[in-house]
């Protein structure tokens, strides 16, 4: 007996405005609650002084690489999951299913194992000393320990998006980010463990939100892909599909946790510790600007899937160049209200006796980083369209142009090259995002003419 179609399968075979305008909503609810939790996080930990905002930000880009591994396979997962929806092949979209879980899991467990031991070198060389060192490697390890556990709850709503389901995508995501709002003061201050606090806060919040994906899918069982480990058999072309998508998006989220790492030297070099704990607060609002993106490329990609699994190529255009456009309209809003109310904004992060001093330098990095968000949706809803016809190599390399090679160049010319200090380097980081996004439509566009060419033949 084939399985009823869901409400999410049905939107994914849709109108595909309709369909990206529906789906985003519910992860873009989902996203700003996470966002909102870190931006909490941040002002929690920001209150331990600027020693311990410096720790979280040098912990920066391993989170990154933590956060790349779940999530890179989780996308790689969820674009295959949707292809085969599309194509109407349920059967296969219940193997991507089973064999992200596996992948996701495995890879979790090696990553934590392999970077314990390496911390204390892996800070110093960051440029880590004193308190800072202490801070930094106590939050890690914590942090590390919980990885499958961050591992789990990617995948299990990569999973749901992939069929459609943002909705329960969303709960989750909300009950885990109010959760840790809650925990973070309890832990910090009450308990008195300070930036481990924070970091205990976040893994037991991840653990019930787990709990809940793994009831929905492994009990409940009322997601449309159905997953049984009992008749698993090791796919090696599922495998390949997922790792096709999952590697490259893993490694554009890694080229930005080792662009960071690299950055994080500038950035010490020409502002020093308080030069980090500026960029660390900025970012947390520049990351919560972006969620909104995040939510429409996440539909996007999941819409242009299903579209090229049933090799609707007009559908697929006007997916992606809706959720440009609708991304750019949302973040030309916020990139105007950071700079009407840096100075408040920035007085979240500068409340403190201990923080108090970075706060004029706080409000400029404000204004010149935020200039970049207008453009931000040409190269991420490229990158959601490259991953959902299962081109990830594409979408690595434009994370990699923009990040490694554009980042770093123009950070590095502008602050130490030509003396421009620490502004320069927050100059280097908005030309490099604009030029990269500008780079990203282009290929979009000569992309999308390609699969029309070939679909007429």
């Amino acid at each position: 007996m084939e399985k009823e179609l869901t409400e999410g399968v049905k939107f994914l075979s849709g109108e595909p405005k309709r369909a990206v305008l529906k789906l985003s909503f519910p992860m873009i609810i989902g996203m700003v609650a996470h966002s909102l939790y870190s931006l909490v996080d941040g002002i929690w930990v920001a209150g331990l002084g600027s020693n311990a905002l410096a720790a979280i930000g040098l912990f920066f880009p391993i989170f990154m690489v933590v956060v790349s591994l779940a999530s890179g396979i989780g996308i790689g997962g969820s674009a295959g999951i949707s292809r085969k929806i599309g194509a109407k092949d349920k059967e296969m979209a219940d193997l991507f299913a089973i064999h992200t879980f596996i992948l996701g899991i495995f890879i979790g467990i090696l990553f934590s194992l392999g970077m314990l031991p390496f911390l204390k070198k892996i800070f110093v060389s960051m440029g880590a000393k004193g308190e800072v060192l202490k801070l930094v490697i106590g939050y890690a390890k914590i942090f590390l320990c919980g990885t499958v556990i961050l591992v789990f709850a990617n995948i299990g709503g990569g999973i749901l998006r992939g069929e459609g389901d943002t909705k329960r995508a969303m709960y989750v995501m909300v009950f885990g980010s109010a959760l840790n709002i809650i925990l973070d003061p309890i832990f910090i201050y009450k308990l008195k463990m300070g930036v481990k606090g924070a970091a205990f806060a976040s893994i037991i919040s991840l653990f019930l939100s787990s709990l809940i994906i793994g009831y929905w899918l492994f009990i409940k069982k009322d997601t449309y892909v159905d997953i049984k480990f009992s008749s698993f058999r090791l796919n090696g072309e599922v495998i390949k599909e997922i790792l096709r998508v999952g590697i490259p998006a893993c490694f554009s989220q890694i080229s930005m946790s080792l662009a960071g790492f690299f950055l994080n030297m500038i950035i010490i070099k020409t502002g020093g510790m308080d030069g980090i704990a500026i960029f660390t607060s900025v970012w947390r609002i520049i990351m919560l600007a972006l969620v909104p993106l995040m939510g429409i490329g996440m539909s996007v990609t999941s819409v242009v899937g299903a579209a090229y699994g049933a090799k609707d190529i007009v559908k697929l255009k006007r997916s992606y160049f809706y959720g440009i456009k609708l991304g750019m309209i949302i973040e030309s809003i916020v990139f105007f209200l950071i700079i009407i109310f840096s100075p408040q904004i920035s007085h979240l992060f500068t409340y403190s006796k201990k923080t108090i001093h970075i706060s004029e330098d706080l409000i400029k990095a404000f204004r010149i980083l935020s200039g970049f968000l207008p453009a931000v949706p040409l190269s991420r809803l490229t990158v959601s369209l490259f991953q959902g016809i299962g081109n990830g190599e594409k979408a690595f390399f434009l994370a990699f142009l923009r990040t490694i090679i554009l980042q770093l160049f123009f950070s590095y010319l502008f602050g130490i090259l030509l003396n421009f200090g620490i502004s320069g380097v927050w100059c280097g980081i908005l030309l490099s995002h604009i030029l990269g996004s500008l780079i990203a439509l282009i290929w979009g566009m000569l992309t999308i003419q390609r699969l029309f060419k070939s679909h007429l033949k």
